[in-house]
Parts: C-alpha cells; structure tokens; sequence
C-alpha cells in the first residue's frame, strides 16, 4: 500500500511514478546521511557559505517527513562534526542558530508525524542555548513511536569508538571484570546508536566519495549510494531514486 505522501509528491509528478515503483516490503530500515555541498551550492550562486545552510534546512525538512510517510524506522542525519569546529566562528554560529530555528519551527512537524527525535554525538561541546533547545525537542517528541529521527552533532565515528571504550573500561572497572574478554556486542552496546541497529543505507550528497569520518563502526556492511545532487536541492524525488537503488542491489554480508 502506497502510504500518503500528503504536499510531498505531486499527483502525475516524476516523484508518483518513483514512489509507484518502490517495494514496501523492502524498506531500509536505517538510512543515514552525510548532508554536504551547501558550500559549494552557494558558491556557485555567488552567495556565500550561509545562503547554502539556509537553503539546506528546507531540505532536512522535506527530508525528514518524507522518509517518516515512507515508512523508514530510523533516519540518522550528519549534522555537524567535531572537525567542523575549525570553521570560521560566524559559520558556526549560524549553524547552530539554524539549528534551533528548526528545532522550534518544526517541533510540529516532528510531533504530527509520530517522529521521535534524539540527537547523538559530544552534546557536551554545545553551547547552552542549543543544548536546551535539543533537550526540549527530545522530551516534548520522546512519547513519538514512528521514526527515530538521530542528529549527529559534534559527531566523530573515531571519537565515538573511544567514548565506547572509555565507557566498556568504566563498566568493567565497575563489575570488577579485569581480564574480560570484550566482544564486538560490548562495544556495540556503548556507541551512541546502542540497540537502534546499523544502517543499511548510507547517502552522501554533492558526489564526493568518502565516509567523512561518520558512523565508522555502524557501516560495515552498509549500502552506500552517491549523488551527485547537492544537499540543498536534495528532495523527495533523490531520497526515492536512493531507495530504489537500494532495493535493486544484493546484501549478502560475505556469503556467496
């Protein structure tokens, strides 16, 4: 059953006909997303890097209603990382400015939609006023049973991995476990995605072909999909073209 895409898609548009062709039954179940090329949009347009952050907020948004009506359980979008702290201050201020307007104008959004937000990564580098921002929208969307909406913010697969280990070594030190041998669910259990699954789906926008440093441990076995599209002409048209993709390939996690 085609699921009610509301505003999103267009009777007799190109959407319709892609969203005809998708297999319900063979969803993703987690579809993360490295969100890049905003800079380079605005580049192109004679604007500076800002005009492309303000231009992908619309994006996140469409975005994140289309995957929850899709029927997608988990939506793990790359929202800033800790390399991302080397930007000029006035870039990153109106990232996170960015951030909490969302945050407030969209709480709505998140709410009639069933999405449950939570946001993931070294929250404690963020400033107050965000910080309070996202702990609202956490708790005013945490009774949500729909999608699982994960921003990664301050966010660094490798940094992740040490904090699991810092938190496997407190939990071993703690249960007197010296000696333990420490198993790939051990660690699993210690990231900030613990219990929620690996992707099996990973886009990345504007056509560059690297991870970024974003999910290290979760993508082992992840299907990666690169469009050339950059995040701020990202909609609902390539989140489809990406599933079907998807849904055209064969996972077989090392087996024949």
């Amino acid at each position: 059953m085609i699921p009610d895409m509301g505003r999103l898609v267009r009777r007799g548009s190109e959407e319709e006909t892609l969203l005809a062709s998708v297999d319900f039954k063979k969803l993703p179940r987690h579809v993360a997303i490295i969100m890049d090329g905003n800079g380079r949009w605005a580049k192109k347009r004679g604007k500076p890097r800002v005009y492309g952050h303000r231009t992908g907020v619309e994006s996140v948004r469409v975005t994140v209603e289309t995957a929850a009506r899709l029927g997608i359980e988990i939506l793990t979008l790359y929202a800033f990382s800790i390399e991302n702290w080397k930007r000029p201050k006035t870039e990153v201020d109106t990232l996170f400015r960015l951030l909490r307007q969302y945050l407030s104008k969209e709480l709505k959004t998140l709410l009639d939609n069933n999405i449950r937000l939570q946001p993931i990564g070294r929250l404690g580098d963020l400033d107050a006023a965000t910080a309070k921002a996202l702990r609202r929208a956490e708790a005013e969307t945490s009774g949500c049973t729909g999608m699982l909406f994960n921003v990664a913010l301050s966010y660094s697969g490798r940094a992740e991995i040490a904090d699991a280990f810092s938190s496997l070594m407190r939990e071993v030190k703690k249960n007197d476990r010296a000696g333990t041998t420490v198993s790939e669910k051990d660690i699993a259990r210690h990231l900030y995605t613990a219990g929620r699954g690996d992707p099996d789906l990973l886009i990345r926008t504007s056509g560059e072909q690297r991870v970024s440093n974003f999910l290290l441990w979760q993508i082992a076995y992840t299907e990666i999909y690169v469009t050339p599209v950059f995040w701020p002409d990202f909609r609902t048209r390539h989140l489809l073209e990406a599933v079907l993709d998807y849904q055209h390939r064969e996972r077989r996690y090392g087996r024949v």
